[in-house]
């Protein structure tokens, strides 16, 4: 497994770190520690640019190369620590100038690692929870997976909660075998919650597309076909409860996280750019911005996607 971490110093980014290692990741990965100095790197002397100010150019390239500098010392730093959490992990660090959210996500598409880290932007001036311009930017670009990573609500020797959005789709069934696959410790919950209005709405559905909003018959069998559905993650002896709710699923789901104090919401990203990029649909992206909590969106890889389509057909 690959893993990209944004770290800039900040206390978002120190709860990135720390959450890691309440993410169920492999006991061996190779993880690369990103720092972005958010400066353009001016060419050095003996190159033609247009400047009329000498002085200017030199003060620019000098605070370009302190800020790099810099950079450079938070990567290292937080390359020891992640290196001190998972011994086994190959951890290296890498600063680069340019814009932080496209520094990133530039990255991401030359080394492609199977998973994004990066910190939230904290709470707004109403205590709602918000997400930073940069983590926005690249939940919404990645072809990757990205968790937005927040500190912890309760004590983190807790068992874990973990919260995973169903809807019938592709997408969602990735995040489920995403938390199947993963390492977690004993006791472990996890609730597998769908909300049966809104996202479930023909227009942007297909597998769900015959539960009508007030057939009980149908949602009894869709509550079944959840639970065939949750079995892997029982036969891993994760703590699992089906959950099956009326209503919207972005507040069905915030709202779960929040009243059961989850230490994590995965969800599956939605549809597929022409750009080759997968878009992210407005149920993650409301709540990746709103969870009080870690929530990871999981990008499935475009040719194990198009492997369940084939085998969903069959």
């Amino acid at each position: 497994m690959k893993i990209l971490i944004g770290y800039d110093g900040s206390k978002c980014s120190e709860a990135a770190l720390e959450d890691l290692r309440r993410a169920g990741l492999p006991a061996s990965a190779e993880a690369l520690v990103m720092t972005v100095a958010d400066v353009w790197l001016w060419p050095e002397e003996g190159t033609t640019v247009t400047e009329p100010d000498p002085l200017g150019l030199e003060r620019a390239r000098a605070h370009a190369r302190q800020a790099l500098e810099e950079a450079r010392r938070l990567a290292e730093v937080a390359c020891q620590r992640v290196r001190a959490h998972f011994p086994g992990w190959e951890v290296r660090a890498e600063a680069i100038g340019d814009s932080p959210a496209w520094g990133l996500i530039k990255r991401a598409d030359e080394w492609s690692p199977d998973l994004i880290v990066v910190g939230s932007h904290g709470r707004s001036a109403l205590g709602r929870f918000v997400l930073g311009s940069v983590s926005q930017k690249v939940l919404y670009e990645a072809r990757c997976s990205v968790r937005i990573a927040r500190a912890p609500l309760r004590p983190a020797e807790d068992a874990l909660r973990l919260i995973v959005g169903v809807d019938g789709s592709s997408h969602s069934h990735a995040a489920l075998e995403t938390v199947a696959a993963r390492v977690w410790p004993e006791g472990t919950a996890v609730r597998v919650l769908s909300a049966l209005d809104g996202v479930l709405s023909p227009s942007d559905m297909g597998p769900l597309r015959w539960i009508a909003r007030d057939d009980e018959s149908s949602v009894a069998r869709w509550r079944e076909d959840l639970e065939r559905m949750v079995s892997p993650l029982r036969a891993r002896g994760l703590l699992t409860t089906v959950v099956v709710q009326r209503g919207s699923a972005k507040r069905a789901l915030i709202e779960e996280a929040e009243k059961w104090q989850a230490d994590a919401v995965f969800i599956g990203a939605r549809g597929l750019r022409s750009s080759g990029r997968l878009s992210l649909g407005s149920v993650a992206a409301a709540v990746a911005s709103r969870a009080p909590c870690s929530v990871e969106v999981i990008r499935p890889r475009e040719d194990d996607l198009n492997r369940k389509d084939e085998t969903t057909s069959k």
